[in-house]
């Protein structure tokens, strides 16, 4: 059937025609397909993202192609219009670019050691036409930095002066200013308002006083890190001024004191501690220790006197004193007497009640001697020195009297009293005592008394049985003379 081989060749030649064939069918469907990119022409695969990237890092651009053939990829910098690479050559002197690629399909744009300048508009192109390009944009985010001009230095002014601190930084974006007191005490504003924080490139201080003195710290902050700040320190000065808290202080001899004032003062004060009408200045010895506790403007200034002495009693001065003025304090030190070792004395109070009574018609005479004696009885309390010695003289009157002889008697509270040693005398003393007796029992409704005021008597001068001796001669003395009218 197939007597002739096909197309009038040997076996040898047809398969060589057969493969031929297939190369050439292979060939023509590959040129076919690649005329038919070529039609359609390379498309963006994806749409370039924007870039940010901190100063000083590597940013890489890239930009995704689809059937790219024999076409090319430039990166260009829309803003200097300004080609930096074509295909795999970097055209741009800039020795930061660089391009690579990853199967001619995805193109990367390398800038190392990004700056601010670098930030901005990036075009991917296809050298196709009309040209195709995608558009990228790259910033640059740049931490914040506090600029030395114009922001403020450490300021000096004078106390009730108004101030103004200021602060100025750059960065990417633009930073925000923070103002703080350092130790994170409060600002005080115009209004008297204490505030944690101030916002702003500008502080304004009116009527700067001693409380505003010290560090503040202005912050500069964008989001990107780090967070800067400086340190700006606003000094007050102000002439010195003294506080003392016991201006009088006791002390025995022997006793150790300290005494102490406040001084506030800058520029920093000098301070030394006077007697006040002695100019010179107590240093430090065996018996004096001034002492100086500095804390910014203010000095706690301590003396103390190891063992007062007569000679230390008077008048002490604290001064201080700076190139805006001077002042001082002053503290007087009183002796104190050093408690004595004598027993105590105590208070015994003893209450006396004279009652007389008459049953019988009184002449006026008798009447007038018997008020006289009820005026001196009913006075205000007797002091028991009067009672003595007027008890002392009456004895005494009646002893001479009654020819000197005595006689002891035993009384409740054991007191021996001395009577006359004659029976006429001694008949004639209880005479009297019965009649006193007989009185009393008779005077039972119309009685009168005479009381006596309590009388305060140290025990030191009289004992209980002194007193009592005391007492019982003004009644028999009493007795004697109501017996005698």
């Amino acid at each position: 059937m197939f007597s002739q081989p096909l197309c009038g060749l040997t076996r040898q030649r047809l398969c060589v025609c057969y493969r031929s064939t297939y190369k050439a069918v292979a060939l023509n469907a590959r040129q076919q397909q690649q005329q038919r990119a070529e039609k359609k022409g390379p498309t963006f695969a994806i749409a370039i993202s924007n870039v940010t990237i901190p100063v000083g890092r590597e940013a890489v651009l890239s930009c995704v192609v689809e059937d790219l053939s024999n076409y090319k990829i430039a990166w260009l910098q829309v803003n200097t219009q300004t080609i930096l690479t074509i295909a795999n050559h970097v055209i741009t002197k800039n020795h930061r670019i660089g391009v690579t690629h990853s199967d001619h399909r995805t193109w990367y744009l390398h800038i190392k050691d990004v700056r601010e300048s670098d930030a901005g508009d990036y075009m991917c192109q296809i050298n196709t036409d009309p040209m195709k390009s995608q558009i990228v944009y790259l910033e640059v985010v740049v931490p914040p930095d506090i600029l030395d001009y114009p922001t403020s230095t450490d300021m000096v002014v004078r106390e009730g002066s108004n101030v103004t601190l200021k602060c100025a930084a750059t960065g990417s974006p633009t930073p925000n200013i923070t103002w703080r007191r350092e130790g994170s005490e409060l600002i005080t504003l115009a209004n008297d308002q204490g505030v944690t924080h101030v916002e702003g490139p500008m502080l304004n201080i009116t009527r700067v006083n001693r409380l505003h003195m010290g560090p503040y710290l202005c912050i500069a902050s964008n989001g990107v890190p780090p967070t800067v700040s400086k340190r700006i320190m606003l000094i007050v000065h102000f002439p010195p001024m003294i506080m003392v808290q016991d201006q009088l202080v006791g002390a025995q001899e022997g006793q150790e004191l300290t005494m102490e004032c406040m001084s506030e003062a800058y520029p920093k004060s000098i301070n030394y501690w006077t007697r006040e009408n002695d100019d010179e200045i107590i240093a430090n010895s065996e018996k004096y220790d001034p002492v100086l506790i500095n804390n910014v403007y203010k000095v706690q200034m301590k003396l103390t006197i190891h063992s007062v002495s007569k000679s230390d009693y008077g008048a002490y001065k604290c001064i201080a004193n700076n190139s805006l003025g001077s002042t001082d304090g002053s503290i007087k030190l009183y002796h104190i007497p050093t408690p004595s070792t004598t027993p105590t004395t105590t208070t015994t109070t003893i209450a006396t009640t004279v009652r007389t009574t008459s049953t019988t018609p009184i002449p006026y005479r008798t009447e007038r001697k018997q008020r006289t004696r009820q005026k001196i009885m009913s006075t205000a309390a007797p002091r028991i020195n009067d009672l003595a010695v007027f008890s002392k003289a009456t004895i005494n009157k009646e002893e001479s009297r009654q020819h000197k002889g005595k006689n002891n008697e035993d009384f409740n509270s054991g007191a021996k009293i001395n009577s006359n040693s004659g029976k006429k005398n001694s008949n004639s003393k209880n005479s009297n005592h019965e009649r006193l007796e007989v009185q009393r029992d008779k005077t039972a409704q119309s009685r009168s008394s005479i009381p006596a005021s309590h009388a305060s008597v140290s025990t030191l001068e009289y004992s209980k049985k002194n007193l009592f001796v005391v007492v019982l001669c003004l009644l028999i003395v009493i007795t004697e003379k109501l017996t005698q009218t």
